[in-house]
């Protein structure tokens, strides 16, 4: 699903990654640092996984998704996966378990649920 994503409260780095199979930008990566007081926002379109840090205590961010949630239909990428080369711009950052434990890139790429996000070529 898309999301459109704000900072309301303090900073936080985004990242969006494209898992679209087929993509010519597949993996490739993208990140921003919003802060709340700039009143932007940033969409990631479906096929590209999402990602965040908080750059200070009590950071809040808000997405408007495209669909319902369902986390019977979540799947995590490992925040750190070296294939990914994610510059995160903290040294030590607090992880939950959820994150810690995901799978590496290559093996969500390789699992049948990324049969779902194909790259489409424009007619």
């Amino acid at each position: 699903m898309g999301k459109l994503v704000s900072v309301l409260k303090g900073k936080a780095f985004l990242v969006g990654v494209d898992i679209r199979k087929n993509s010519p930008s597949l993996g490739n990566w993208h990140g921003i640092e919003l802060k709340a007081d700039s009143n932007q926002s940033i969409y990631y379109p479906p096929g590209f996984a999402f990602g965040f840090c908080a750059l200070g205590e009590n950071t809040l961010v808000q997405y408007k998704c495209t669909a319902i949630f369902n986390p019977k239909t979540t799947s995590e990428i490992l925040w750190n996966d070296e294939e990914l080369g994610i510059k995160w711009p903290v040294k030590k950052p607090i992880i939950s378990e959820k994150d810690n434990s995901a799978q590496s890139f290559t093996k969500w790429i390789n699992s049948p649920e990324s049969e779902n996000f194909k790259h489409h070529k424009r007619q």
